[in-house]
């Protein structure tokens, strides 16, 4: 009796998900699915409104300094807070930029701490720069010095063998 190989393959796949016997219904495998976004929102919605948020309105944008120098940048912003529980959620899309790229947008809205440390980093940047000029030299440096060339023979290694 010959046998398709479609038919054969078909029938080891469906019998891959009976989970019983022969009298057992088939039964697909549970998937376990990564967690919604929805989800998340909703249990923080839910918390949120435990410690009776309310929506604070005139925030239009929102930075965060990190240490390293860069910033967490909220153009358009949703901010939730209740000030008896000391609790702030803010939400909405975010982009990780570089200080220098908001300087112009931001310098008004910092304060003493940072913009001594913005100072400081500007320091530190132009010794790094001068530096380097002085490491490097230049590419006229490797020419005065003659690194380029390779240097003659002044001896012969011969005559310190014997």
């Amino acid at each position: 009796m010959p046998v398709d190989p479609a038919k054969l393959a078909a029938l080891q796949k469906k019998s891959g998900a009976q989970s019983g016997g022969k009298g057992t219904p088939r039964r697909p495998g549970k998937k376990v699915a990564g967690r919604n976004i929805s989800e998340d929102e909703k249990k923080l919605s839910a918390t949120l409104k435990k410690f009776n948020a309310q929506e604070i309105t005139g925030i239009s944008e929102v930075n965060m300094f990190k240490e390293d120098g860069t910033v967490l940048h909220f153009p358009k912003v949703h901010v939730e807070g209740s000030v008896a529980s000391n609790t702030f959620a803010i939400s909405g899309p975010s982009q990780q930029k570089d200080i220098a790229e908001l300087i112009p947008d931001i310098l008004p809205q910092m304060g003493q701490d940072a913009l001594l440390q913005l100072q400081q980093a500007a320091v530190q940047f132009s010794k790094l720069q001068e530096q380097a000029k002085k490491t490097a030299g230049g590419p006229d440096a490797a020419k005065e010095a003659g690194d380029d060339e390779i240097p003659n023979l002044v001896e012969n290694f011969e005559d310190n063998v014997e």
